[in-house]
């Protein structure tokens, strides 16, 4: 049967293919595809965690007490006979053999199954029993973590056959997560949770696939290897589809693929607008390897390396000084020479390092972990740290032009502790002999306070970057990664948009270089009122530049400039903006 679900819709375009369910799990696992040549070795890395697991139930009804009741010694039999069931562990390897999956993710695709078919079972009795199923699920995993899997990770798009493209479907995908997942090219995914600026739709436009996010029961209702269609324009999934709307979506993916070789063309074109204002196009990227991408889809430069991503996923062991130098490095020498921004971790909120990491028991319990301690906050409480973090950016500018960003900025005792920080990096280099040059030091615009207090920002820092996505949430009170309250965080806000053209403003009259590094810098919906604003330099997912810059080719900053105070003044902007540039176009086309 098909049905259709909705979300919010954060990566555009279609995507067609087979599900892959990430099963959710109380114990987290990690979920990649092996080499079909190490097929063998992790089912027997599953076989030893399972014999593992028999031998110590079978210890614990050994050593059951005279006085224990009966009914536990016959759950530990249930659960020695599920260890033992073909269609626990003959189907788990199958998932291994066939599809190659690494061995957990196999025993929580099968634990899937499983426990689905339980729930449909008519009798209460048999359905609860899909606890046993899943505590010995949980028991396995937790074996196979003790043997931590060396086997190299491999990227697959299509089944083992080579037949049937893939799309991921997950409760949620951490960001973290999704980078491991950035070399699969999956199709497409689809997650219960999240919303439009959440992390993870950041990352998933940064892999320029279809994604759709807070489809609220998409994890429950999509079965493994069911055929999914995710619009993600319309944020519309559709399971199972009929043959109908399966080939009506496959000519609007053709015609998707088209539009994309045609701007893709665009990509070396200088990017200037019609009355002659050069507009600087950069790149946002997550790890080093990333650059390569952004110097082929045209950026001239990096504008903002996400270095928090180098942080995480790593057991709580941060990467030290040489680990950060060497990737920074990296990212600087594959830009040839043109400028890579790095932005200070930006650890907190949406984005937490792992469990086991420091600080982390402080702000996993926060009661507001978006207002805790996060980005430049927690950098400054672990001050050695932060001079590490420094020394390794400093010692990549030697290779290139580097900037320094620093994060939710917004406090005078900030930027004199980040000032007195800088300095002693540098002293401590110098005396060491290590070489390094001059860097600019820039400031994140994404609190009200810091937008309302700019001529002291400028004083310091010698350029500053709006983060639309946060200063948004901060400005609407609107928890960004909450799809509750998803329809209320609204980039067309008047206050919104009154601050960006504030900070534009005072910025270009201080001289200083101002950039817009959100996700509205992408948003081709707003690159003419940015650019009305007097904005001239925009950093994005390199997916994003090809559809920014034919934009930019078209605009005319000299009449944009004109509609902006209308469109700023109006209670609803983007009513008023719209109606302005519909009335122009008909001008246009008349004359």
């Amino acid at each position: 049967m098909s049905i259709q679900m909705f979300g919010q819709p954060v990566s555009r375009g279609v995507a067609i293919g087979r599900a892959v369910l990430v099963a959710s799990s109380r114990v987290d696992v990690a979920h990649y595809f092996i080499d079909a040549a190490h097929a063998p070795a992790e089912v027997a890395r599953l076989r030893h965690a399972r014999d593992t697991v028999v031998q110590e139930i079978t210890t614990l009804k050994a050593d059951l007490p005279p006085e224990a009741p009966p009914e536990l010694a016959a759950l530990l039999d249930v659960h020695l006979m599920l260890l033992n069931d073909p269609m626990l562990t003959d189907a788990t390897r199958h998932w291994i053999e066939v599809r190659h999956y690494n061995a957990e993710w196999a025993m929580t695709a099968q634990t899937d199954v499983l426990v689905r078919q339980f729930d449909e079972m008519d009798d209460d009795y048999l359905r609860e029993r899909k606890a046993d199923i899943e505590q010995v699920a949980e028991r396995v995993l937790r074996a196979l973590a003790k043997e931590e899997s060396l086997l190299p990770q491999v990227s697959h798009s299509r089944d083992q056959d080579g037949g049937d493209p893939l799309v991921l479907v997950a409760n949620d995908i951490a960001p973290a997560d999704m980078l491991q997942f950035k070399g699969s090219v999956f199709k497409g995914f689809v997650t219960d949770v999240g919303g439009r600026t959440s992390h993870t739709a950041i990352v998933a436009r940064s892999m320029d696939i279809p994604a759709v996010v807070g489809a609220r029961e998409a994890s429950r209702l999509v079965r493994q290897d069911d055929w999914l269609i995710i619009d993600g324009d319309a944020g519309v999934v559709v399971v199972n589809p009929t043959p109908i709307v399966l080939e009506e979506y496959r000519f609007r993916q053709r015609q998707s693929e088209l539009e994309r070789a045609r701007l893709h063309r665009l990509r070396h074109m200088p990017s200037v607008t019609l009355d002659g204002q050069p507009v600087e196009l950069l790149a946002n990227i997550e790890l080093p390897g990333d650059a390569a991408n952004a110097l082929e889809a045209g950026a001239v430069g990096v504008g903002l390396f996400r270095s928090e991503f180098l942080f995480m996923n790593r057991n709580g062991e941060l990467p030290d000084e040489d680990e950060q130098f060497e990737a920074y490095r990296a990212a600087v020498l594959a830009m040839s020479g043109l400028p890579v921004t790095i932005r200070t971790v930006d650890i907190g909120a949406d984005k937490p390092l792992d469990r086991m990491a420091v600080h982390e028991l402080r702000h996993e319990h926060a009661l507001n972990p978006a207002l805790g301690l996060r980005a430049i906050r927690w950098s400054l409480s672990e001050p050695a740290m932060f001079r590490q973090q420094l020394r390794a950016i400093l010692r990549a500018s030697a290779y290139g032009k580097v900037r320094v960003l620093i994060p939710m900025v917004a406090h005078r005792s900030e930027i004199l502790a980040t000032l007195d920080a800088l300095e002693r990096a540098r002293q401590q280099l110098q005396d060491a002999g290590i070489p390094f040059t001059d860097v600019e030091l820039g400031a994140m615009i994404e609190i009200p306070a810091a937008a309302m207090t700019m001529p002291l920002l400028l004083q310091h820092f010698d350029f500053v970057s709006i983060g639309t996505n946060d200063l948004i949430q901060y400005t609407l009170a609107i928890d960004r990664a909450d799809e509750a309250v998803a329809h209320l965080y609204d980039p067309w806000h008047p206050a919104v948009l009154q601050l960006i053209a504030n900070v534009i403003a005072m910025a270009n009259g201080a001289g200083k270089s101002v950039s817009v590094c959100g996700e509205m810098a992408g948003d081709v919906a707003f690159t003419d009122l940015l650019l009305g604003m007097g904005l001239r330099s925009l950093s994005m997912h390199p997916s994003q530049l090809s559809s920014v810059k034919q934009r930019v080719l078209r605009a005319d900053t000299a009449r944009l400039a004109k509609e902006v105070g209308p469109a700023l003044a109006s209670a609803d902007p983007a009513a008023t903006w719209l109606a302005m540039n519909e009335r122009w176009a008909q001008r246009s086309r008349s004359a």
